[in-house]
């Protein structure tokens, strides 16, 4: 069957569908925090975290000023750009924080479930070539108890936002740094900031960069401009 027949097309014509929506100015220039921090200044007491199970709401000054704080703690213990952050978490404010404060120093957060089993945690893991990971006291045992050699406390650190078991570090080493401590990093639109890993429905998980520029245009187009879908 001839195919051009099939759909009645030209395989040498090019059709570029447009949105109906006028065209908006895409910060894409700017790292992602630098982009979701921008008019700081202006909405500086806004609400811009909200903690429902603690009711607990966090202001655009106070996430800033706290993710500044871990940015400079997660360099005071060797995290550098390009390094990768394992966020371990379950929704909470802590997950928020830390992964603006890695893309704060340049460093790629990698979220990972942590209902996930310890091999499917060190998959993710030994990938990513993670070299700190920021957990719950609960999930520690799954971090020690693996198969994959790497060791906890000498190969990887650990944080966790509750007391800390045998060889952990509190989140206060993070969340009570210095925030001048934090490095200034030059960050291109093109530099990594985060690793998630796919679903695996198809065969195991795999890993997906994610750059400053491709997720600011992301968050630019939902809330930037004439959008009707923003309340």
């Amino acid at each position: 069957t001839d195919q051009n027949q099939v759909c009645d097309c030209d395989p040498q014509t090019s059709h570029v569908f447009k949105s109906k929506l006028p065209d908006i100015p895409i910060s894409n220039h700017l790292p992602l925090h630098a982009y979701c921090f921008q008019k700081l200044s202006q909405f500086s007491d806004r609400p811009c975290l909200i903690v429902g199970p603690a009711a607990k709401t966090y202001t655009y000054s106070e996430t800033h000023l706290i993710s500044r704080k871990i940015a400079a703690g997660l360099s005071n213990l060797g995290i550098r750009k390009g390094d990768v952050v394992m966020i371990l978490l379950q929704n909470s404010a802590e997950f928020v924080f830390s992964f603006l404060a890695a893309s704060m120093i340049g460093a790629v957060a990698t979220t990972a479930n942590p209902f996930y089993t310890a091999a499917e945690i060190f998959k993710q893991f030994t990938v990513s070539k993670t070299k700190l990971i920021i957990t719950q006291a609960m999930y520690v045992d799954k971090l020690r108890n693996h198969d994959d050699g790497a060791k906890l406390g000498e190969d990887f650190k650990v944080v966790t936002v509750d007391d800390p078991p045998e060889n952990c570090l509190h989140f206060s080493v993070l969340s009570e740094a210095n925030e001048s401590d934090a490095p200034e990093v030059d960050i291109q639109p093109d530099d990594a900031v985060a690793m998630p890993f796919s679903s695996g429905t198809t065969g195991l998980p795999k890993g997906v960069v994610l750059t400053h520029k491709s997720l600011t245009t992301s968050v630019a187009q939902q809330v930037d401009g004439e959008n009707p879908n923003l309340y």
